[in-house]
């Protein structure tokens, strides 16, 4: 059984603008304060963690403990079966120091060459209390590489990535549409259903 979430505020363990913003929209909601790391002035943990799992259970549990808050942590990436399953838990450091993910674009392109273009974002979240307590959910998105990107929404590999079934980009869509399918989107569901619902 799920631990609820009766606190009033949460903290979004990330420093990346565009996924605390999309977090921030998917919780409006529940009615829950959502602060950032960041303004929190929190430090970023290293991810060395070999799974998205790992790597968002680190920094959940990191910011609960500094915040004193329950904290929420998002790791998240692109993954081409071709290129071995990368960029994956690297997708942000494909990026460089800059998070210049036009450069992390062309990369990924320059190296997949004329192969398979297949490709699914993943999201594991992470609840962490700050007695130790976690939740863990995952969720994922199937779909295929284009270029050049089409779109300037979103954020990351957006711009490149087609989900299943689709015929517009992450990176073409309105927030509001991206927040109904994505990956980030399915392991929320799971989050509220398990965490935030009372079945009243």
């Amino acid at each position: 059984m799920a631990r609820h979430f009766h606190d009033h505020q949460i903290v979004v363990a990330s420093h990346n603008p565009g996924k605390v913003r999309e977090i921030s929209d998917l919780f409006r909601p529940c009615g829950i304060e959502v602060l950032a790391a960041k303004e929190l002035g929190l430090d970023e943990p290293e991810e060395t963690g070999t799974t998205f799992l790992e790597n968002a259970t680190l920094k959940a549990k990191a910011s609960a403990e500094a915040s004193g808050l329950p904290s929420l942590a998002d790791d998240s990436g692109l993954v081409v079966p071709a290129l071995g399953g990368a960029p994956g838990v690297h997708s942000a450091r494909w990026a460089g120091p800059e998070r210049d993910f036009d450069l992390a674009m062309e990369r990924l392109f320059k190296e997949l060459g004329d192969g398979n273009r297949s490709a699914h974002f993943v999201c594991s979240l992470v609840l962490a209390w700050p007695d130790g307590h976690l939740e863990c959910f995952e969720g994922q998105v199937l779909g295929t590489l284009v270029w050049p990107r089409r779109g300037g929404y979103g954020f990351g590999y957006d711009p490149i990535f087609l989900a299943e079934g689709e015929d517009q980009t992450f990176g073409e869509m309105e927030a509001e549409k991206k927040h109904r399918i994505s990956h980030r989107a399915e392991a929320f569901r799971q989050l509220v259903s398990a965490c935030f619902k009372t079945g009243e």
